[in-house]
């Protein structure tokens, strides 16, 4: 199974980081505008839209309030037979934080695509939430 892990510094406290990442319907507003452009919330799923077309449905295995963690899977994808990852919000002092992406997958061939999605997502992130810059 390919792994890949996104350690992202973000200027800003880890409860308002949180409070984005944990509103799982406003995605596209709030956590990665521009890289994903629709979420439609499901009962335990989300539909997510992103702007190079790709059209997933996560689910939602976890929202830890206590440990800011969120963990999602997608399901019914043509491009991989598993698909999950997860978000957590780690305090970094004060005003700091660090948000680690972590997602596991398979074929390994999908690791390019994914891992080139991610990297993206990370720089969009890290520029919404806080510091503007790469990822």
């Amino acid at each position: 199974m390919a792994s890949i892990r996104k350690d992202i510094e973000i200027d800003a406290p880890a409860a308002a980081v949180w409070d984005a990442v944990r509103d799982v319907g406003q995605i596209h507003t709030r956590f990665v505008p521009g890289f994903v452009t629709d979420t439609k919330l499901e009962e335990g799923a989300r539909i997510v839209t992103f702007a190079n077309g790709l059209v997933v449905r996560e689910l939602i295995l976890d929202l830890d309030e206590d440990r800011r963690r969120l963990a999602y899977a997608v399901s019914g994808s043509e491009m991989m037979s598993h698909h999950s990852a997860s978000f957590e919000v780690v305090p970094e002092g004060e005003g700091r934080c660090r948000l680690v992406w972590i997602a596991d997958f398979l074929p390994h061939e999908a690791a390019e695509p994914v891992g080139g999605m991610m990297t993206e997502g990370a720089a969009i992130m890290q520029a919404a939430l806080g510091r503007k810059g790469g990822g």
